[in-house]
C-alpha cells in the first residue's frame, strides 16, 4: 500500500489558490482550501475539472487521488497539516493578519509558503509566532500547469524550512528555483516585467501593434527560449568563440539598445492603447479561448522538452 501523503492547506480560494489545490491534490495530498467566501467551493470544483486533464497530460496525477475540498473556517483544517500554501490577494497587511490567525490552527512545524508575487518574506513573517517556517513559494500561473516554483527565505527563515519546501515542491513535479536573497518581484516576474515594459513602450509609441509585438515574442523568441535562456542566446550568436566574440562584435550596439529602452507609465492613455490593442487582436480578445489554447499546447511543449532532457541531459 502506498504511503499516505501529508495534508496540505491552501489559504485563499482565488485563481492561484485553486490552481495550487489542483496541483497538490493530483499528486495525492489531501488538500483543503480555506476561504470564507461561499462561492469558493464552486470555484475549487471548476478549476479541478479544468486542471485534471492538463495534469494527466503532464503525467502529474497519482494513482489514488481525491479532489480538493473547501473549508470556510480555519478550525476545520486537518490537525495534521504539514504544508500551508498561502494564496491571498497581494496585500501585505491581509497576509500578515490571516497567517498570524492561521498559526493557532496548524502544527508548529508546518511550513508556510507564500505565493506572493513580489512582497518581502521578511515583511510577511514579522507577524508570525514562528517566523522561521515562512518561505516564499511563488508559482508561475497557473500552478497546475507551469513547472517552475521560486522559493526565497526571509531574514528569520531557517534553512530546514527552505529545504522542506524545496523537497515538497520537487515531489509534486515542480522545478524549484532558489533565490539567494530577497528581491522585489523575485526572479521570474522581474524578467517578465522587464520584457513587458519594453513591449508597453513600443505599443504606446506606435512602433508596432500589440498583435505584432506578441508575435515577436511567440514566433521570434519563445521557441529558442524553451531551450536556451537570454544569456545563452547571445553565447550561441558568437559562434565557436561564444559570448566573448559576441561582446566584441555587438557589445557596444547592445549598450545602445539598452540606452534607448523605454520607461513607460501605465497611465490612462497607455492602458487604453493596450486594451484596444488586445481587443483588435484575433488571438487575444477571447481570454477564455486563449486560456484553453494555453492549457492544451503548453503540456505538449513541456513534455517535448522533458523528453529532450532525458536524451541529452539538463537544458537551461
Amino acid at each position: 500500500m502506498a504511503e499516505a501523503k501529508a495534508p496540505v492547506l491552501i489559504v485563499g480560494g482565488g485563481t492561484i489558490g485553486c490552481g495550487w489545490a489542483a496541483a497538490f491534490a493530483a499528486a495525492g495530498h489531501p488538500t483543503q482550501v480555506f476561504d470564507p467566501a461561499p462561492e469558493t467551493a464552486a470555484r475549487v470544483e471548476l478549476v479541478w475539472r479544468k486542471a485534471l486533464p492538463v495534469l494527466e497530460r503532464l503525467g502529474n496525477v497519482g494513482a489514488d487521488v481525491a479532489p480538493p475540498s473547501h473549508i470556510a473556517r480555519l478550525d476545520e483544517a486537518a490537525e495534521t497539516v504539514a504544508f500551508v500554501q498561502e494564496a491571498l490577494p497581494e496585500r501585505l497587511e491581509l497576509k500578515r493578519q490571516v497567517l498570524a490567525a492561521l498559526e493557532r490552527h496548524v502544527p508548529a512545524d508546518a511550513v508556510i509558503a507564500s505565493s506572493t508575487s513580489g512582497l518581502s518574506p521578511s515583511d510577511i513573517q514579522d507577524a508570525l509566532a514562528h517566523p522561521e517556517r515562512l518561505v516564499v513559494g511563488h508559482p508561475c500561473n497557473p500552478p497546475y500547469l507551469m513547472p517552475v516554483v521560486e522559493i526565497c527565505a526571509g531574514a528569520k527563515t531557517d534553512a530546514p524550512a527552505m529545504d522542506r519546501a524545496d523537497a515538497f515542491y520537487s515531489a509534486i513535479g515542480k522545478t524549484v528555483l532558489r533565490l539567494r536573497r530577497e528581491m522585489p518581484g523575485h526572479l521570474v516576474n522581474r524578467l517578465q516585467a522587464a520584457l513587458w515594459r519594453e513591449a508597453v513602450h513600443l505599443a504606446a509609441e506606435g512602433v508596432a501593434s500589440v498583435d505584432d509585438i506578441e508575435k515577436a515574442v511567440t514566433k521570434g523568441l519563445a521557441a529558442r527560449w524553451c531551450v536556451t535562456g537570454p544569456t545563452a542566446i547571445f553565447h550561441l550568436a558568437g559562434g565557436e568563440a561564444g559570448l566573448a566574440k559576441f561582446f566584441d562584435d555587438l557589445g557596444p550596439e547592445v549598450e545602445k539598445w539598452w540606452a534607448s529602452l523605454g520607461t513607460p507609465r501605465l497611465d490612462a492613455e497607455t492602458r487604453a492603447a493596450l486594451i484596444e490593442g488586445v481587443a483588435q487582436s484575433p488571438g487575444l480578445a477571447d481570454a477564455e479561448a486563449l486560456a484553453g489554447l494555453r492549457d492544451a499546447r503548453v503540456p505538449e511543449i513541456l513534455n517535448l522538452l522533458s523528453g529532450t532532457e532525458d536524451r541529452n541531459g539538463s537544458l537551461h
